[in-house]
């Protein structure tokens, strides 16, 4: 079966991503993120970020997120995020059992937290009892496709920190926020009160490469302690670094995501010109979320792997499509033909 809408993850590497590996292996460097790429990487990254950026490269996203939340907290805090976070369905409870991090869900329209649940949380500081809400995840785009604005992100910022708590945003998909919403990556971390954020990389055309951002060092500490007992540190550092040097030195990382976004905004309409096909929403980012009968999502499931999202009141599939960085045309009509034929 193909794997093309399966997910993000599954598409393949930037030519742009492999070409920098290979320019990075001619020849020896310093382990450990003693070399001059990585060098290279933190002063881009405060172009992007601001002068008081670091930036901590890792190996995958559950790493990024365990190690920022551990910055965040003391071993008594916990973190506030939606109940369908990553960090609290899809992590393995790496944030439990590798960062010792109680998670405070909430349950969220569109998965977007607002100003109201932080302030619903707070009642709990000072109470020797509870674990004590010190800081707040959000994920940017959502795991349902929705973005927050630069206004939604700056009202929880300022309410989390109003209760001295940090703000982490789950960036995993953070260039595709940035594109759809015609901002800068600064613009939707750093301005609006972003502490420290998980930088993605790999579903935005790199190999395996995730990073550690943090925005306001004067809050966080211990990171780079933190990035190596959490096995988060490359020893031949520089093969990170050079993926994401990459996607941030130019354009790549807007590119990348805004060909995915648009390939995903044409699969969406496509589909919701079928008849008995109903968008679950506006298509925004990469992720198309599809209300489609059962004799048409079983149909398209014997020949692409499909994620059945939800079930609808109605107990039809839900299903999830994504578009990556090089979805095409042809991939695009062809999937929309087969449906149409389902249909």
């Amino acid at each position: 079966m193909k794997a093309t809408f399966a997910s993000d993850n599954t598409a393949g590497v930037s030519d742009e991503i492999m070409a920098a590996l290979q320019r990075a292996n001619t020849a020896a460097a310093a382990p450990y993120g003693d070399d001059e790429i990585t060098a290279e990487l933190t002063e881009v990254a405060r172009g992007h970020f601001g002068e008081q950026a670091q930036i901590w490269p890792v190996f995958n996203g559950t790493g990024a997120n365990v190690v920022a939340l551990q910055a965040a907290l003391p071993r008594w805090g916990a973190v506030i995020c939606t109940e369908n976070s990553h960090i609290a369905t899809d992590e393995g409870a790496a944030p439990e059992r590798v960062g010792s991090i109680k998670l405070l869900t909430r349950r969220c329209a569109e998965a977007k937290l607002t100003p109201g649940d932080i302030v619903a949380c707070a009642s709990s500081q000072g109470f020797v009892h509870a674990a004590q809400p010190l800081a707040v995840s959000i994920t940017q785009s959502t795991e349902s496709g929705t973005l927050y604005s630069t206004q939604e992100m700056a009202a929880l910022a300022e309410t989390a920190h109003h209760y001295g708590m940090i703000v982490h945003v789950d960036g995993a998909r953070l260039a595709n926020a940035a594109a759809a919403l015609d901002v800068s990556l600064r613009e939707l971390t750093y301005d609006v009160g972003v502490d420290v954020l998980s930088l993605g990389g790999t579903k935005n055309g790199a190999l395996a490469a995730e990073a550690v951002v943090v925005l306001a060092p004067e809050r966080l500490s211990g990171t780079d302690y933190i990035r190596k007992y959490s096995m988060q540190l490359a020893s031949k550092h520089r093969f990170i670094s050079a993926q994401l040097l990459e996607l941030l030195r130019a354009d790549l990382w807007h590119r990348n995501a805004s060909h995915a976004n648009r390939q995903a905004r044409a699969l969406g309409e496509g589909l919701s010109r079928i008849e008995g096909i109903t968008l679950r929403g506006p298509t925004v980012v990469n992720a198309v979320f599809a209300e489609m009968p059962q004799h048409v999502f079983d149909g398209i499931t014997t020949a692409y792997h499909c994620h059945r999202w939800d079930t609808s009141d109605a107990g039809h599939p839900v299903a999830r499509l994504m578009c990556a960085w090089n979805t095409s045309d042809d991939d695009v009509e062809e999937f929309l033909a087969m449906a149409r034929e389902l249909a």
